[in-house]
């Protein structure tokens, strides 16, 4: 008898014959006690993240006014006091910024200028990024887009769609020690007993940015869907997403939703809420190939969806160049064949691949998070340009949405 199917050591260690569910198992449970260890590094036991200050330069840059005029406003005492470090150098907190624009906007003639978030009349902006490949940038996309619009006066709720739950993480969460007795969209949206959304809504430490974490509890609607549509019990899988919004339409402006790499019904039911769909797109033949495929299956379902009843009625639908190399031949090819098929539905920025986004990521950070001073100038420039370029492009298009454009007095 061959005594390696008896448990007999196998090659690096392992042991031949071990039950995969097992092996699996314990590899989980080692690498949740190291990250366990790096977050416990980074953020000690009841701690929580905290956004950095920003200059008065990047300060004055949100806010669409000249570093002069704060200093001005400093002088004269107007406004949320700064913290003067040496030399004279001031700097501002998040909350700081948004003091400023609502002190602002009670003293301009053009409603927005400082506050550019909804006015009456104007619907909810809900934006749906999705991929079906991994690796196109879909979580880092969203989180950077929620982030800059809640630094430019949003009132914006980022929500977790992935059982992943890497969006969750960047926010300072850690689903399998955070999320133990649920808190996941998917107790909003179950078929028994659903909560409020706003019993799962977390207020994050980012100003004017709330949270909706995910974690593995999101696939149980996947497997409670086909139970409920074989029982015809009259609860649509699709309106489940829009009607948990609704509850909570009237606190933000823009809603921002990071969905699972598939097309279940979780992803099919958040983009029948959804106003606007952002799809992610890595610049390579296999990746857009994949896209293809996905493009289809899209298509097919929502089909179905609509004809139920569905809403399927978007502001816009727009695809974004993610981790794009200008250097890199091929994908330039890729960028031309896709500007060339869809035209204006592409947007005109592109997401540039940087070391500062990944270097940032590995401190569970985004680059708006980050101090510029850790990474050479030119580095960081170039990446949170091409990050602004971007989120400015979608904020323009939200704001055509509410039938108004982008506009920013220069304040002197």
């Amino acid at each position: 008898m061959d005594d390696t199917r008896m448990g007999a050591p196998g090659p690096m260690g392992t042991t031949l014959g071990t039950r995969i569910d097992q092996l699996v198992g314990d590899h989980a449970l080692k690498l949740s006690e190291r990250l366990q260890a790096h977050r416990a590094q980074l953020f000690p036991p009841n701690a929580r993240k905290e956004m950095r200050r920003f200059t008065s330069g990047e300060a004055a840059d949100l806010l669409g006014v000249k570093d002069a005029y704060l200093r001005k406003l400093h002088l004269e005492g107007r406004g949320p006091e700064p913290e003067v470090r040496a030399g004279g150098r001031r700097s501002y907190t998040a909350a700081d910024i948004q003091a400023l624009r609502e002190m602002l906007e009670t003293g301009t003639k053009s409603p927005g200028t400082y506050l550019p978030g909804r006015r009456e009349g104007d619907h909810l902006q809900v934006i749906t990024v999705i991929n079906f490949k991994g690796g196109s940038g879909k979580t880092t996309t969203a989180a950077h887009l929620a982030q800059k619009m809640a630094l430019d006066g949003y009132r914006v709720l980022a929500i977790d769609l992935d059982p992943q739950a890497s969006l969750s993480a960047l926010h300072g969460f850690q689903p399998e020690f955070d999320l133990l007795d649920g808190g996941t969209l998917y107790d909003a949206i179950r078929y028994d007993d659903p909560v409020p959304l706003s019993s799962v809504i977390q207020r994050s430490y980012f100003t004017n940015l709330d949270i909706v974490p995910g974690n593995l509890d999101l696939m149980e609607f996947e497997h409670d869907t086909p139970r409920a549509l074989v029982q015809r019990d009259g609860n649509l899988f699709f309106t489940r997403v829009g009607d948990a919004l609704a509850e909570v339409e009237q606190e933000y402006d823009v809603v921002v939703m990071d969905c699972p790499p598939q097309l279940g019904y979780l992803t099919m039911s958040a983009l029948s809420a959804a106003t606007a769909v952002l799809v992610t797109v890595h610049p390579q033949m296999l990746d857009v190939m994949s896209m293809c495929q996905f493009l289809l299956m899209v298509s097919n379902l929502l089909g179905v969806v609509a004809e139920a009843g569905g809403n399927m009625s978007y502001d816009w639908l727009r695809y974004v160049i993610t981790r794009y190399e200008p250097g890199d031949g091929p994908q330039n090819q890729m960028v031309s064949f896709m500007r060339s098929m869809f035209a204006d539905h592409v947007l005109n920025h592109t997401a540039l691949k940087s070391t500062a986004i990944s270097d940032a990521g590995i401190t569970k950070q985004t680059l708006y998070e980050v101090e510029k001073s850790q990474f050479t100038r030119a580095t960081y420039e170039r990446a949170m340009e091409s990050l602004n370029a971007v989120n400015g492009e979608i904020e323009a298009l939200v704001q055509a949405a509410w039938n108004r454009g982008v506009s920013r007095m220069e304040a002197s």
